[in-house]
């Protein structure tokens, strides 16, 4: 399960500006950040159980990053998710292409949101609406439902990233990823799993002892395609393990 929150400003002199947590049990085995040495143009972290990336880049200005939807009810797939990122990172075709050929293989993966990107365009595909749609400029969130559904911790740092856009550096965009604070339990959402851990669920940063947050990204991208950014890598209850700068 993860956060994105996200600027997409076609014209601009920072065309993308984006904010992610990724959160996952512990124990699942992760490369961090780096060039893949099969794929040498590929900036991202691995699943080492799975295989795939939930968020990726390359040299030319591609972006691909991926969400679980949440529903303990929903049967696993027969692929990995984090194959539908690397798929696109590898390929050449557009982000409008890629998704009009992945319509018919959604019933091979559990439910996701899928973001693919270059220079010019930024697409989402939600797996249970089916039907993929480019991005009108404007600034949006992801977590694990529909895009910019209001959960308490989306429209937070959503806000957060709107405040910090006319400066977007490391250190603001990394502070409003480490928000702990849980949301009240009126406002939790009902996704299926229990109290308790729609609790935990609901803060931006999950710091606990066996899943929580393993990393924290921001990333921009000039209007010729080049990445800068950092990764920032928490063990269990958030401690920090070390960071990687584009």
């Amino acid at each position: 399960m993860c956060l994105i929150v996200f600027a997409w400003r076609p014209g601009h002199d920072m065309p993308l500006v984006v904010a992610s947590n990724r959160d996952e049990f512990h124990a699942r085995p992760t490369v961090p950040l780096a060039r893949w040495e099969d794929a040498p143009s590929i900036r991202a972290g691995r699943d080492l159980e799975a295989g795939g990336t939930w968020l990726g880049i390359d040299d030319d200005g591609r972006f691909a990053t991926v969400t679980n939807v949440r529903g303990p009810a929903r049967a696993p797939g027969e692929r990995s998710r984090g194959e539908l990122p690397e798929r696109f990172l590898r390929g050449n075709l557009s982000p409008a292409d890629y998704l009009a050929d992945l319509v018919d293989q959604t019933r091979r993966y559990a439910g996701f949101n899928l973001l693919v990107g270059d220079r010019d365009t930024l697409c989402y595909f939600n797996s249970e609406e089916g039907v993929p749609r480019p991005l009108e400029p404007g600034l949006y969130g992801l977590c694990n439902a529909r895009l910019d559904t209001p959960w308490p911790k989306l429209v937070q740092a959503r806000a957060g990233l709107e405040d910090a856009l006319n400066d977007p550096t490391d250190d603001r965009l990394l502070a409003l990823l480490a928000d702990r604070q849980q949301a009240a339990d009126g406002q939790l959402p009902q996704t299926g799993v229990t109290v308790d851990w729609e609790r935990v669920l609901s803060s931006i940063f999950i710091a606990g002892p066996l899943y929580g947050t393993r990393s924290s990204l921001v990333l921009r991208r000039d209007a010729e395609g080049r990445f800068e950014g950092l990764e920032r890598r928490f063990g269990p209850n958030g401690i920090p393990l070390g960071e990687t700068r584009l």
